[in-house]
């Protein structure tokens, strides 16, 4: 029996990894009955790729009344993530929320209550437990290759292409996204978790916006009518991408949304350097760091354990000139090999299986998980709402550290 489902937001996100997927894809399982978004301009340009008819809201209590889908899918701006939550569970709606499921512990805990109170189903789109080194990760720690764990290594590498891009869009206000400690490394607590085995306890960080923001004189408003265009690395041509152009430049008189703010503009707050160090209810220690104007995109991910250790390093662009002198993105084929340096013994690689498909074949993985019934979870990839609430709370826990200076308890933050 298909389930009915609605797509809040139809960015970039909410129509290639849902809208487009449930459509084309899943519609043995699922009818889409609804869309959902603040610009009638998206959610036409959604139909009209789509080659549907598919009712259209630009108000979420309407939709939830009048369409009634068993599931809503939630993939807009992080900051309104909790009350579209809200709304969806007391409808009597499964969700299915974008990370991060939302940006304080004040919304973390109203999330959770929520969900105890209407007895529904809320669950993390994480698609990065889903990728093949991942997965492989996973296994690895699972079958005990370095004994007992004791502490972990993860350096996050964002390049001057994609990291400088969340300082163009609405990202850039921690309002908005929690900053990068929620927005994007929610991924990676939620991954290091999954790994661990454990509850993150306490944290204390450091953080600082050293590269983008106001650090350069020669700035405007958005690239589009930037007098500095013809030499700033970072210029971003809206009307030279089809996808950005429909998706965003066609639906600016709709919003007002700017796709291509200066990245050195001075209303970001959002930091681009920031160093976390968390240690679990289990004992094991981490030392995360995130990093978002290098030369390559990237991690660098080391378990350390009292068989061992083992490592991989995950690399697979730079943003650099070209040979003819254009700046682009360009492939840095690292192979993704796991290696195992066992105490007091020889070294080891282990293979890491190749997929296609977005974010190494993750995409897939996930939503199958999402949307058919009865896919096997060897690896408990699936994650709940518990889970999305550990993953925000070390970044509220980092951004409350970074503040204040001092360390900060995860329990805590669930007291009301």
């Amino acid at each position: 029996m298909k389930r009915r489902y609605a797509v809040i937001g139809l960015g970039g996100r909410g129509y290639g990894m849902f809208a487009k997927p449930l459509v084309k894809e899943y519609a043995d399982v699922a009818e889409v009955v609804a869309f959902c978004d603040l610009n009638q301009h998206r959610m036409n340009l959604a139909n009209s790729l789509l080659g549907t008819t598919i009712a259209t809201y630009t108000d979420a209590g309407a939709m939830l009344a009048e369409a009634r889908p068993d599931v809503v899918v939630i993939a807009t701006v992080d900051r309104t993530h909790h009350d579209l939550i809200i709304q969806a569970l007391e409808a009597g709606c499964e969700v299915v929320t974008e990370k991060p499921m939302t940006t304080t512990a004040e919304n973390v805990r109203a999330i959770l209550d929520a969900e105890r109170r209407t007895g529904g189903c809320l669950k993390v789109s994480f698609n990065a437990r889903y990728g093949p080194p991942t997965e492989a990760l996973k296994r690895e720690l699972n079958g005990g290759v370095v004994g007992d764990l004791i502490s972990v290594d993860f350096a996050e590498f964002l390049d001057t292409e994609h990291g400088a891009d969340y300082f163009r869009r609405w990202h850039r206000r921690k309002e908005n996204s929690g900053g990068l400690l929620i927005h994007k490394a929610t991924h990676h607590f939620d991954q290091l978790n999954w790994w661990i085995g454990s509850q993150p306890e306490s944290v204390y960080a450091f953080g600082d916006l050293r590269f983008y923001g106001p650090h350069r004189e020669a700035r405007g408003e958005r690239c589009l009518t930037c007098p500095h265009a013809a030499e700033c690395e970072f210029y971003l041509d809206l009307r030279a991408n089809e996808r950005l152009r429909t998706l965003y430049l066609e639906a600016e008189h709709e919003d007002g949304y700017y796709r291509d703010r200066c990245v050195f503009s001075e209303e970001i707050d959002a930091e681009d350097t920031m160093v976390v160090v968390v240690r679990y209810e289990n004992g094991v220690l981490l030392n995360y760091s995130l990093n978002a104007y290098m030369p390559y995109e990237g991690q660098r991910i080391g378990f350390n354990g009292t068989r061992g250790r083992m490592e991989i390093d995950l690399v697979d662009r730079y943003h650099g000139r070209d040979d003819e002198g254009k700046l682009r993105v360009q492939a840095l084929p690292v192979p993704p090999i796991v290696r195992v340096n066992p105490m007091f013994g020889k070294p080891y690689e282990v293979p890491v299986e190749e997929r296609t498909g977005g974010h190494g074949g993750a995409d897939v993985s996930i939503r199958d998980h999402l949307f058919r019934a009865d896919v096997p979870d060897p690896l408990a990839q699936k994650a709940d709402s518990w889970a999305g609430a550990m993953s925000v709370l070390i970044g509220v826990a980092a951004n409350e550290s970074i503040a204040t200076g001092k360390p900060v308890t995860i329990g805590d933050l669930l007291k009301s």
